[in-house]
């Protein structure tokens, strides 16, 4: 944008241009250095940690998340085309990758494939049982270090199993369309997908906190629905004088804003039903980036924008350059909308933005 504060404005055409219709309800910052880390894997790894060992997803479901079936719900969009590793994961738990689900009918299916069939509810109850009295037993006769990672195994089986006691507060939602998730050009349909299944898991009760990964730094998603023929990495380090190469990116990346703009738009058709607002007006959206400059791979300027003000914490409608101010502060400022009384936040010592609230 240009200017800044509330008098700002976007360039016509540009990559956010298609954000225009919710600038009240943004808040687009930029000049946010990472505390640590740099290139791809750091950025990553970094991005909603602060290099600490849970990311502010995780840390805010820890919070909200006993009063829901499911503390956090985890969507991805191709994010595991090469496996889990650093390069590919955003959230963490406990220093381990909390995995995002990239199919949206297995997700579904999760969350609402049992809705009111006691039957079907009875015998998962009866598995999970039976699962974990076979781990205990193992637990037993492990080590310390494969210990942990059975503990882990168990509190999400415990987490599965709170699931079954609760009663969704909707209808049944529509079924996502199956397709083939790992193939390139279903990538804006799984897309739409998943942005969908987000909004009504959140409209439903079925959770508070969900995150939703497309790709994964280092992708080469070809955009060829949008006419373009190289990965959308290889469009990120394209040199200024490439001219037609750089516009090739800003398509991509233009079509990245405009998925943006499909959940804002989603979320404020839902009603809230204990405020009688919208969704987006109770809602935190973060749209965060693990890296400033792709082509120098620099954790520094890096711009995030956050939609709807979490129940009128945050002062939207602003466009603030925040001069290197390190991306701790705004997590906490972030933990601090939830109602957590967090003073930093991963291994951050300052505390949060009063200019954001």
């Amino acid at each position: 944008p240009t200017r800044s504060g509330s008098d700002f404005s976007f360039v016509e055409e540009c990559v956010l241009s298609s954000l225009a219709p919710y600038k009240e309800d943004l808040l687009f910052l930029d000049g946010i250095d990472f505390l640590e880390g740099q290139n791809h894997d750091g950025g990553m790894a970094a991005m909603l940690t602060a290099s600490g060992g849970i990311s502010i997803d995780q840390h805010i479901a820890n919070s909200i998340g006993h009063t829901t079936p499911f503390p956090s719900l985890e969507l991805g969009v191709q994010s595991s085309l090469i496996g889990g590793q650093t390069t590919t994961r955003m959230c963490y738990k406990d220093g381990v990758f909390v995995t995002p689900n990239d199919d949206p009918v297995n997700a579904y299916q999760r969350i609402f494939g049992e809705l009111g069939d006691e039957v079907k509810l009875a015998r998962r109850r009866s598995v999970l049982d039976v699962s974990r009295s076979e781990l205990a037993d193992l637990r037993s006769r492990l080590g310390s270090g494969q210990r942990g990672k059975l503990e882990y195994h168990l509190d999400s089986l415990e987490q599965l199993e709170r699931s079954l006691q609760f009663d969704l507060t909707c209808d049944e939602p529509r079924e996502p369309e199956a397709m083939v998730i790992n193939q390139n050009d279903n990538f804006p349909e799984l897309t739409r997908q998943q942005i969908d299944l987000a909004v009504q898991v959140l409209a439903c009760g079925a959770t508070n906190v969900v995150s939703l990964q497309l790709s994964y730094t280092l992708g080469e998603t070809v955009f060829r629905w949008l006419d373009q023929t190289d990965g959308h990495h290889t469009l990120s380090h394209m040199d200024d004088d490439q001219v037609e190469g750089v516009d090739s990116f800003m398509t991509c990346e233009r079509w990245y804003a405009e998925q943006f703009a499909y959940l804002l738009s989603r979320l404020a058709d839902y009603p809230d039903p204990e405020t009688g607002g919208s969704m987006l007006d109770s809602t935190l959206v973060l749209w965060p980036s693990e890296i400033g400059d792709g082509r120098q791979h620099l954790c520094e300027d890096v711009p995030w924008i956050i939609g709807g003000n979490a129940g009128g914490f945050f002062r939207t409608g602003q466009y603030l350059s925040l001069g290197g101010v390190t991306h701790d502060r705004v997590l906490t400022t972030i933990s601090n909308a939830f109602g957590l009384p967090d003073t930093s936040f991963g291994k951050g010592t300052d505390g949060p933005i009063s200019d954001l609230s």
